[in-house]
């Protein structure tokens, strides 16, 4: 803290709590590294968390996903495919350049080029898009080649960035050129692997934060993060270690907050090809594309005992990739029981009874004990008669060879970005394509799937796209595209004398840390 501003609040009070002492200054810990500084180019947690940090959308997503205005105040469907934008005005980007209309569209038009390489990109939220037009400087005019009643839900997720920012190249924005967004703090360095440091937008359109300073540290090491919180070196962390909740509830001037997340782990299999490198029956072919096999994969999990052992009760077993109350979730659709017999029964059908061998990938540095949880599934797996091997990677190793396709039975988790179900069924389930299934890393495909899927996509009456989700949910759960284990909580600890309501999407926003 400035010397001045700290004699400041001493004179104040004497008897101010020790985070009100350091409000000008946050240091949170973080359980991922952010991967890139270009908000348009990567669909992944710590990515987009990070960037909402710095960047706003025409709209945002609130802690429970609800879409609210942001850089946009209103707007209006003019007809089936064409909606208009009234813009904020006053408002300022970081590098004090007025922002208009021509921002909006050149931050759109830029989503192509930032998804060059991408290993899963924000092309499906804009893909729909046919035009977009700055009708004068405070009024978008977009215009949809086909119905698209979840335009909010996808423009929550593309940052505005200013219009000299077009041809801004990700490579450029990683080294820290032209990371200029609108949103509550503005970009000051960043080490990979190691911190972003960011400091107060004091232009910011609404209140401006309540910290002038944040400096967001990596901790991978789950035991790394909580020493850093309970010695004091941070303020607050994010992915509470489950084996650690109990300490830190009972930790002197610390408080835990939990909320139901929007993240579920699921295990994604090779379906595309007859040979699969890590998965092979004694005639050396793919048995993970017969459905039965994979339910009886399904069938083998007690996914109770993941989450009451494993995960100390933070999470929710799941059988579905959306949780309850979100918009598409199938309350017809409950999580496979936990049923070994039946299990082997299909194993036998499929003309396994002896079962096969597989090799299980997944990341240890990711998600809460994902490596625990991989290990607990492949013992699962073996007390059906499948000799399965788990080998577990760190995930800056892991993703970039699951996209490429090098594993044949990989776990994964998935937030629902969009606050529905198409913003995970779409990754991860429809037939892979150019701007299509970016994350269908199984390469599951099914036409009806596909169609029902594009239907909602293109159905504004809410009650009918809800049922066509459903529907589409439907058919990938009993193809089991992928199989959904359970959903994680979301956790984080604060330093006594500061709050975080927690978000459902389990991002870490430093704007909405306030001291109390």
């Amino acid at each position: 803290m400035k010397p001045v501003a700290l004699a400041a609040l001493l004179a104040a009070s004497t008897a101010l709590a020790p985070a009100a002492l350091s409000a000008q200054e946050l240091t949170i810990g973080l359980a991922a590294s952010t991967t890139s500084m270009d908000p348009q180019f990567y669909v992944v947690g710590p990515n987009s968390a990070m960037a909402r940090n710095i960047f706003d959308g025409l709209v945002n997503q609130d802690e429970n996903q609800q879409i609210v205005p942001a850089l946009a105040t209103s707007w209006k469907i003019v007809d089936d495919t064409t909606w208009e934008f009234t813009l904020r005005e006053g408002v300022t980007f970081h590098d004090g350049s007025d922002f208009t209309a021509e921002d909006v569209v050149a931050s759109i038009n830029r989503v192509p080029q930032a998804s060059t390489n991408s290993p899963s990109s924000f092309m499906p939220y804009v893909k729909a898009i046919k035009d977009v037009q700055a009708v004068d400087p405070s009024t978008v005019r977009i215009t949809t080649d086909e119905p698209t009643p979840l335009l909010l839900n996808n423009l929550s997720r593309i940052a505005i960035l200013p219009a000299e920012a077009a041809e801004t190249t990700t490579e450029q924005m990683n080294s820290g050129e032209g990371v200029i967004g609108t949103g509550p703090f503005q970009f000051v360095s960043w080490v990979p692997d190691s911190e972003v440091v960011v400091e107060r937008n004091d232009a910011y359109w609404t209140e401006p934060a309540a910290w002038e300073d944040v400096t967001f540290k990596v901790f991978k090491n789950n035991s790394a993060r909580v020493a850093a919180m309970l010695s004091g070196d941070v303020d607050m962390i994010e992915s509470i270690p489950t084996a650690d909740t109990r300490r830190l509830v009972d930790a002197e001037d610390v408080e835990v907050v939990s909320v139901a997340g929007n993240r579920v782990m699921y295990l994604h299999m090779d379906q595309g090809r007859e040979e699969s490198p890590f998965a092979t029956d004694a005639e050396g072919k793919n048995p993970l594309r017969d459905p039965r096999v994979r339910r009886a994969l399904s069938l083998s999990l007690n996914r109770a005992a993941i989450v009451d052992r494993i995960m100390d009760g933070q999470g929710v077993p799941a059988g579905q990739l959306v949780p309850e109350g979100y918009f598409g979730y199938d309350s017809e659709i409950a999580p496979d029981p936990y049923d070994p017999e039946a299990a082997k029964e299909l194993l036998t059908e499929a003309g396994y009874p002896d079962g096969f061998e597989l090799t299980f990938h997944a990341s240890n540095d990711r998600y809460p004990n994902d490596s625990r949880v991989a290990q607990a599934i492949g013992q699962f797996f073996s007390r059906i008669g499948i000799d399965t091997s788990v080998e577990t990677l760190p995930a800056s190793v892991y993703f970039s060879r699951a996209s490429n396709l090098e594993f044949s039975f990989i776990m994964g988790g998935a937030a629902v970005e969009t606050g529905e179900a198409s913003g995970v069924l779409g990754p991860l389930l429809e037939t892979y394509g150019e701007s299509a299934g970016r994350g269908n890393r199984g390469r599951y495909s099914n036409p009806e799937f596909d169609s029902a899927l594009s239907e909602a996509r293109q159905t504004l009456d809410e009650e009918k796209r809800r049922e066509l989700l459903e529907k589409a949910t439907e058919i990938a759960m009993t193809d089991l595209g992928v199989i959904p284990v359970f959903y994680l909580a979301n956790t984080w600890a604060l330093e006594d004398g500061i709050d975080y309501p927690g978000r459902s999407d389990g991002y870490t926003l430093a704007y909405d840390v306030r001291p109390e």
